[in-house]
């Protein structure tokens, strides 16, 4: 599928995530990825064969929001 040299990792590395983007809609709040990963905004992830990785967005301690 990817045709850039060095080629991009591919769905199923660690790093898919570093891939060339092919589309990108931030007002929609994804973007798809050469090697056929859809990303979302909330980090998380639609694989090609279906899979679905959960968001994995790093809260730091100034994130964090607690009800009143």
């Amino acid at each position: 599928m990817c045709q850039h040299q060095p080629p991009c990792p591919s769905a199923d590395s660690a790093d898919r995530e570093a891939a060339h983007l092919v589309a990108h809609h931030p007002e929609q709040g994804w973007s798809l990825l050469c090697n056929g990963v859809l990303l979302f905004e909330d980090t998380g992830e639609l694989l090609p064969d279906g899979q679905v990785i959960a968001p994995h967005r790093p809260l730091g301690a100034g994130h964090v929001t607690t009800a009143a």
